[in-house]
């Protein structure tokens, strides 16, 4: 563990510009030098709950400079316990020695990078003057969501939705001194047609986004729903809307909101419009007019996670130098 840096969520958290840490991804996606693997994905059993725990397993290579792999744990009943749904950690190496160079701490790497990836989406994807925001969910990602996306765009309204009222007015609370107005909402209707940018990051198991509330030229950020049985947005919203993941090689298989429309025939797969590394390296373009409504689907990548790490161990040997 010598000259081992660890690097924890407190470091991740003071270190973290959403724009450079956007632009840094922006890079990633564009270049060819990443090998990613398909990430493994293994659901069992979890006898003090009604509902599997899943454990994450994500690799990354930049040959010839970095390496690293994710290891998480998601437990969705963790509420019960004062504990948060995931757990993780995550290890960089040296590609060329194999050496471990730097331990992070997972989590906060997961939202940061999680949040960046939806920003930019949002980048190409929602219209440029959009300066309204519903976010729906109350979870670690909410206050990253809202931050990385009001950094590509010129927000000025952000409304919170969560089950718990309490909550979300929580999450206001911590904006109080923000460049734009955040303010709880006690449902997703009141505003769900009025705002440019919908981002949902939930654990819900069913549709909480309805494509009868759409209106032409929003955009709709899809963040949760990360089992191919749960979705967050329902058939209407994906007919309604040109449809953008993160990537075809998660995005195809992991998530709900994308492979049961392509299973029950709702949605082509030829009909999906790009992902991030088409985006990113100008090879397809996003957002055509502004009354077109844009879907992102965002399931996480390995490379996300190797780009982010990347990002946090630059600034720590930058910190301690």
């Amino acid at each position: 563990m010598k000259n081992t840096a660890l690097i924890d969520s407190d470091f991740i958290e003071d270190s973290t510009h959403f724009k450079t840490l956007v632009d840094a991804l922006k890079t990633g996606f564009s270049s060819n030098d990443y090998l990613v693997p398909m990430r493994h994905h293994h659901d069992f059993p979890n006898p003090e709950s009604e509902l599997d725990s899943t454990l994450l397993l994500m690799p990354a290579w930049n040959p010839g400079q970095h390496a690293g792999v994710k290891i998480a744990t998601v437990s969705p009943e963790n509420g019960k316990y004062n504990l948060p749904a995931i757990h993780g950690t995550y290890l960089y190496l040296d590609a060329v020695t194999g050496k471990l160079k730097a331990i992070l701490e997972a989590k906060s790497l997961t939202v940061k990078r999680t949040a960046a990836a939806s920003a930019l989406a949002s980048s190409f994807l929602s219209r440029e003057n959009s300066e309204s925001l519903l976010m729906i969910g109350t979870g670690a990602l909410s206050t990253n969501l809202i931050e990385a996306h009001a950094s590509v765009r010129p927000i000025k309204r952000v409304y919170v939705y969560g089950r718990d009222f309490n909550k979300a007015k929580a999450i206001c609370e911590q904006f109080t001194s923000s460049q734009f107005t955040v303010e709880p909402v006690k449902t997703i209707e009141e505003k769900i047609s009025e705002v440019d940018i919908i981002s949902v990051a939930t654990l819900s198991p069913t549709p909480l986004v309805f494509g009868k509330y759409l209106k032409a030229g929003q955009h709709v950020d899809l963040v949760g729903a990360y089992k191919k049985d749960t979705r967050e947005a329902d058939d209407e919203a994906i007919l309604k809307s040109s449809v953008y993941i993160d990537t075809y090689q998660g995005g195809l298989k992991e998530s709900g909101d994308i492979l049961i429309p392509l299973t029950t025939g709702i949605l082509k797969k030829e009909q999906i419009q790009a992902d991030l590394f088409e985006l990113c390296g100008n090879l397809k373009t996003g957002r055509k007019n502004d009354t077109e409504i844009t879907l992102f689907k965002s399931v996480g990548h390995a490379l996300e996670d190797l780009l982010a790490a990347t990002y946090y161990v630059d600034k720590y040997t930058e910190a301690h130098s």
